[in-house]
């Protein structure tokens, strides 16, 4: 690949500088009142991020002064932009709501900037497929979600109640700065059969996102919120199964298949407390005796041992002879 001029360097670093002020644009529109533009400048801003540092790998335009600008921009764009938004919204003039919203964007700095010193530690080969927290773009569309739904739905109700917004505020800064693992849509890989059926699909989130955009995030959020558990789970799986760290898609899958297959065999069955199991080996399990019951109360034929069971009973079959 040929190298890369100045003016293909530029190109990434525009697309960041248009995030940001997707951005402060927020700020604008949520002083003056228009939330419905607030929240679209900040889904735009996420859109922008999402572009700027794919674009930049694919033209091999990558720098440390693009990394450190695309920074500076999700700190404006996805931590001071929602939180004076919301703070319009819900908190204006109060003292306490100004602290929340404090609180939000100093969790999305300190967020950001444990994520630069991330990349410079050697972490093991599926971490690329995980953020640590919940990454920034995804931080700031949460915390705009009561908002989001008030816009929808046109009525008040719990979802934008003072005190239900300050909670989740603090809530979604915990999960910014935690260590929960969320997954990262830049490593996955879609196998080439499946390329058309994505195309389409991609097609009708489009047109969904164009004809009901609110309801789109609405859905997003919550399907965000509820991929959690499992991306924890697949964590937790990779961290404890190295042979599927340089593995991928149906490999990966054969492996958990096997390890399903070896946990199925090797794991232990709870006593059987006394019975066995099968109806053949009912048929030597002896009825129990009192203690007072003497042999000659007995049936004579369990007395001289004659009291077999047939095969019927067992519940095995007879082979005729020949």
């Amino acid at each position: 690949m040929a190298p890369s001029g100045p003016g293909v360097r530029l190109l990434p670093n525009a697309i960041t500088v248009l995030a940001m002020c997707s951005g402060l644009s927020a700020v604008h529109f949520a002083n003056v009142g228009m939330w419905g533009a607030a929240i679209a400048s900040i889904a735009a801003a996420a859109v922008f991020d999402g572009l700027d540092g794919r674009i930049a790998r694919l033209l091999d335009a990558t720098s440390k002064m693009g990394a450190e600008l695309d920074s500076l921009a999700d700190a404006i764009s996805f931590g001071v932009a929602p939180a004076l938004a919301i703070y319009l919204w819900k908190f204006e003039g109060n003292r306490a709501g100004w602290v929340i919203a404090l609180i939000f964007a100093v969790c999305m700095v300190v967020r950001l900037a444990r994520f630069n010193t991330l990349l410079e530690k050697e972490q093991p080969p599926f971490a690329k497929e995980f953020f640590v927290g919940v990454p920034a773009p995804a931080g700031g569309l949460l915390l705009l979600l009561p908002l989001i739904i008030e816009e929808q739905v046109r009525t008040d109700g719990w979802w934008n109640n003072s005190y239900v917004v300050g909670v989740w505020t603090v809530l979604v800064a915990m999960l910014l700065v935690s260590r929960i693992p969320t997954l990262s849509v830049k490593t996955v890989k879609v196998p080439p059969r499946w390329a058309a059926l994505l195309l389409v699909v991609v097609g009708l989130l489009a047109a969904a996102i164009i004809t009901y955009p609110l309801v789109a995030l609405i859905i997003a959020m919550v399907a965000y919120l509820a991929h959690l558990p499992y991306s924890v789970r697949r964590y937790l799986w990779l961290s404890k199964h190295p042979e599927a760290w340089t593995v991928t898609g149906a490999d990966r899958r054969a492996i958990k298949r096997a390890h399903g297959v070896a946990a199925r065999r090797l794991g232990l069955r709870q006593p059987l407390r006394g019975r066995v199991a099968g109806a053949a080996m009912r048929a030597v399990r002896r009825p129990r005796r009192d203690a007072t019951t003497s042999s000659s109360e007995m049936p004579a034929s369990r007395a001289n041992g004659s009291g077999r069971r047939s095969w019927r009973q067992i519940g095995l079959r007879r082979h005729d002879k020949p």
